[in-house]
């Protein structure tokens, strides 16, 4: 679904992305693992068309994202923000129906409230939550809002960045849970970007390791934890010792 292939980005003297190739299969879960700073969100940026590469190519479903019209291209994603990124201003049903309410994928108001009421079932949310403001919620209901927003729309490909920051161990599960459930039952290519590996082996079907600019291995789940891969080891364990240095 998605060829990422030689792309590099640099700002300024600083090169971020120094020849990533990476394929991430249709319908599957990857997972990019990484420490803080190596280039994990710059590169899904990239993706999105937020940043753009100072050289490589990047292809959705074999043609060139680059080439495509915009608001055909994003019409095709659905993102979980990190932060949840819900508008204080909105409703919650306003907030998960956002894309539907404008743009190429409008739809009647009522018929928008409906779908965003169905999706906030699916993440375990009662209707009367539809109507409340996000500093109404907790911060676990936020990340659930969130994704009910990201799959609003029946996106083909779901992005999750950092999807169980700032919750605490048994929502961060609930959350895992959810978006396996979800990817699966919509048969959707999901890419996740996180250091947390409780998430790496509840989400992931293949895993991919990004330092020092470039993919330093990939491979289904099952064989993240018998690679050799010395930067693996140490970032799934939690060395200090190892070829990746900690930033002091």
């Amino acid at each position: 679904m998605i060829t990422l292939t030689d792309v590099h980005k640099a700002f300024g003297k600083n090169r971020v992305l120094r020849g990533v190739n990476l394929t991430i299969p249709s319908g599957e879960s990857m997972v990019i693992i990484g420490g803080s700073g190596t280039g994990k969100s710059v590169l899904l940026k990239c993706i999105l068309g937020l940043v753009h590469p100072d050289s490589g190519m990047i292809a959705v479903n074999g043609e060139d994202a680059g080439t495509k019209a915009r608001d055909a291209f994003l019409a095709r994603f659905g993102m979980l923000f990190q932060g949840g990124a819900l508008f204080d201003s909105l409703p919650v049903w306003q907030n998960v129906a956002f894309r539907l309410l404008r743009g190429s994928l409008k739809r009647p108001k009522a018929e928008a409230r409906e779908i965003a009421i169905e999706k906030l079932r699916r993440v375990g949310l009662k209707p009367e939550t539809a109507d409340l403001f996000p500093a109404e919620l907790s911060g676990g209901m936020q990340k659930r809002v969130g994704l009910a927003r990201a799959i609003a729309a029946e996106p083909e490909i779901i992005f999750f960045d950092e999807p169980t920051t700032g919750l605490d161990p048994i929502m961060a599960g609930v959350i895992n849970e959810l978006i396996r459930e979800i990817v699966t039952e919509m048969g959707a290519t999901a890419m996740t970007i996180t250091h947390d590996m409780s998430s790496v082996r509840a989400i992931a079907d293949r895993v991919a390791m990004l330092h020092d600019g470039v993919i330093q291995w990939t491979g289904p789940i099952a064989e993240m934890d018998e690679t050799p891969d010395p930067y693996v080891q140490q970032f799934i364990h939690g060395r200090a010792e190892g070829p990746i240095e900690a930033v002091r």
